[in-house]
């Protein structure tokens, strides 16, 4: 104790020695004090932000996903060197949009106008502090935004393409293209999008598309829903693209469970959930998302993982884990394939079972992926949309016929060499039974 207080009056003998110090001290930390936040901007936590960097430990797990490839949307990428090839080409698609609407005087003008008076609207929907001046980010807006609709126009079919148009014609940039336009980091404000879009609209004999359904169709030439999936979302909007494409695959009629129960935990993974009896077998559903389980069937709808879906499933689970007013489906739906599989073997099981499509990799790194989907991530399974799910399977996998029954058809039924050695056993054992029978019988009763 004596110690302490030698200690804390030595302390205080050099503070009043440097007392001179104390003001300046005092008025830098006063300084600090006043700093706004960048990196973690004031408007992060209101509702209009959508837009937001990932979270370093999901980065971490897989940087890759994250980050664009070839072409940077919006602030947080913009002039990076890497981006420039496609950077050129926004300024090309620009020049074609602004040759049709010119021709019914709308000209470039007027699109920076409307741009420039939501400004503060559109900044809001960032997380972190914009730093670009005024000009700079109305450009910037106008010219990514421009480029993104008359992608969809071309690729839409409602305008013509060049047929020597690079970024059609070789084969490894479109791919990347779509990639990038579904990153969370690399999203313009769809309300940004939908200005613009409604400006450049030209009167046609033709009814033109919303914009929802022409980005809706855009995206699915990766995914290949069916046509009539996508025309249940013609009126469907989103904060932004990825917001908009991740809502069309939650099902309308799905309510996440607003009754608390804690007795809910997840579930064992394929290899255990076999040994009890639960079976497994393809749904037929419109979205990945709508998961049964019905007298011991789960049924889960046939989902495709190749580089396309893995980018997006990573960037829909980050917004959800960033956005305040967003639902979990799709982290329910990560933590749910998570607890399904521990090991390549069970992703092997769901690939049989035409469950998994494997466009991705090899089943070992299929299983790392989901492994690492439903890594790092806030999740409350009390709360989520299959949090009555996971425990009907819970419920099921506790009964002890279930698994009873359940190993004795995977020990003498799981093979058709088990199962025939199991009848040649079975035959055996009747026909010994029977020449026990016949013998004793003789004994008592001989013949006459």
């Amino acid at each position: 104790m004596e110690g302490k207080l030698d200690a804390m009056i030595e302390t205080v003998k050099v503070v009043r020695e440097n007392h001179h110090a104390i003001p300046i001290w005092v008025d830098s930390m006063q300084q600090k004090i006043k700093v706004t936040p960048r990196l973690l901007h004031k408007s992060a936590g209101h509702c209009s932000c959508c837009i937001f960097r990932v979270p370093r430990s999901l980065v971490e797990v897989n940087r890759k996903a994250y980050h664009p490839h070839i072409v940077s949307i919006g602030p947080y990428h913009h002039g990076n060197e890497h981006l420039k090839l496609i950077q050129e080409h926004k300024w090309r698609f620009l020049g074609s949009l602004l040759d049709r609407t010119q021709k019914f005087g709308r000209g470039l003008e007027d699109f920076l106008k409307a741009i420039a008076s939501m400004e503060e609207s559109i900044k809001n929907c960032y997380s972190e502090a914009i730093s670009f001046n005024t000009d700079t980010f109305v450009e910037m807006m106008v010219l990514d935004g421009c480029f993104i609709i008359e992608l969809f126009r071309k690729v839409g079919k409602l305008v013509s393409v060049d047929p020597d148009d690079p970024i059609f014609t070789m084969p490894w940039v479109f791919p990347f293209l779509m990639r990038d336009l579904l990153r969370l980091e690399n999203q313009l404000p769809f309300f940004v999008l939908q200005c613009l879009f409604d400006l450049s609209n030209v009167p046609s004999s033709d009814k033109t598309p919303s914009l929802g359904l022409l980005a809706l169709s855009f995206f699915n030439s990766a995914i290949q829903r069916p046509d009539g999936v996508i025309q249940k979302y013609y009126d469907l909007n989103g904060l932004h693209l990825l917001d908009l494409f991740r809502s069309s695959f939650i099902p309308k009629f799905q309510e996440v469970s607003e009754q608390v129960n804690s007795s809910v935990q997840i579930i064992h993974n394929v290899s255990k959930l076999r040994q009890s009896g639960i079976r497994f077998k393809p749904g037929k559903a419109d979205s990945f998302l709508d998961i049964k389980f019905r007298h011991g069937v789960l049924e889960i709808p046939p989902v495709t993982i190749d580089d396309f879906t893995s980018s997006v499933f990573l960037n829909f689970v980050a917004f959800e884990q960033c956005y305040r007013n967003c639902s979990m489906y799709i982290t329910t739906y990560a933590t749910f394939l998570d607890c399904l599989i521990n090991t390549p073997r069970d992703v092997g099981f769901l690939r049989d079972s035409n469950i998994i499509e494997n466009y991705f990799g090899t089943d070992d790194e299929v299983a790392r992926f989901f492994n690492n989907l439903g890594k790092d991530v806030a999740f409350d399974i009390e709360l989520c949309y299959l949090s009555n799910l996971f425990e009907q399977v819970n419920e099921y996998y506790k009964k002890d016929w279930h698994v009873q029954w359940a190993s004795f058809k995977h020990t003498y039924f799981e093979t058709p060499w088990s199962f025939i050695s199991a009848l040649a056993a079975v035959i055996l054992l009747l026909l010994t039974l029977t020449q026990t029978f016949f013998a004793v019988y003789g004994y008592f009763r001989p013949p006459l």
